[in-house]
Order: structure tokens, then sequence, then C-alpha cells
């Protein structure tokens, strides 16, 4: 592992997604699994994604995948701002959808997903940047129009 993805690995968003993915263990059957290992499904590379049709139905997996990835959006974003963000999925059979992110009446986040079969980040460093972004995005928002939060 590069000290990039050690890095990442350290940030905010990515212990976020860590304690999302530990939370659904009801049963601590991974327990003994290491963070990397954890996040190793939300990693598709190239190579990878290539060899994934163009069109294709979304298994129940990669749509548990998604959920937490956006979780995980909501808690950080609650953490930074201290406001809830809850997250909502509308997703067609085809992997076509939307996602939104709200806090109190305002939407603080609102993302078109398509191709949710092949739902992933090339790396660990790839994914903790995206997720910062959302974070920051949603948080700028909270702070913008608190009135339409707090309403």
């Amino acid at each position: 592992m590069t000290d990039t993805e050690t890095t990442a690995l350290d940030s905010p968003f990515i212990r976020a997604l860590i304690l999302q993915i530990r939370a659904q263990d009801t049963h601590g059957a991974w327990e003994k699994k290491s963070d990397q290992e954890l996040l190793r499904d939300f990693i598709v590379t190239k190579e990878q994604r290539r060899r994934i049709p163009i069109m294709g139905d979304p298994d129940p997996d990669i749509l548990w995948r998604l959920e937490l990835f956006y979780k995980a959006v909501g808690l950080s974003i609650e953490k930074e701002a201290g406001v809830i963000a809850s997250p909502m999925m509308n997703m067609s059979h085809e992997g076509f959808g939307r996602m939104l992110l709200t806090a109190g009446r305002l939407v603080v986040i609102s993302k078109h997903l398509r191709d949710v079969h092949r739902f992933g980040f090339e790396t660990v460093s790839a994914m903790a940047e995206q997720g910062a972004k959302l974070v920051a995005d949603g948080v700028a928002m909270i702070r913008r129009f608190p009135e339409v939060v707090n309403a």
C-alpha cells in the first residue's frame, strides 16, 4: 500500500465509511477483517471496469455499497455541520436513478446516478477525494441556506 493510500485510509470520510460498514456487521463476521479488506469491493480498476458490460442491472451488493457510500457522506456532513443529512435513493432496475441528501427541508446533495452496476473507484484515494468533495458541497449548501435547514 502506498503512502497516499495509507493517508486516504485515515481521512475523515473513509473513517466514516468504515464505521458504516462495520455497523452492518451484526454477527461479528468482519471483526478480524482489516479496513483495506472491507473497502476492497469499492475499488474497481480500469481493467475491471472494461470487463463489465456497458448495460447491466445492478445487483443488491452494489446497491448496498452505493447506499453505504452516501450514508458515510451524510454522516460526515453531520459531523462537520452539526445537522443530520439523510440519504434517499430512487433507482430503476436498470441502474439509473438519483441520490438526494437532505438536511431539514434543504436538498444538500442531488446526484444523478447511471451505470450503477459499474459503481466503484479506481483507488481508496480517489474514493476519499470524491467523498470529501461531496461532504464539502453539502456543508457549503447548509451554511449558505441555514434558514431552510432550520425551518
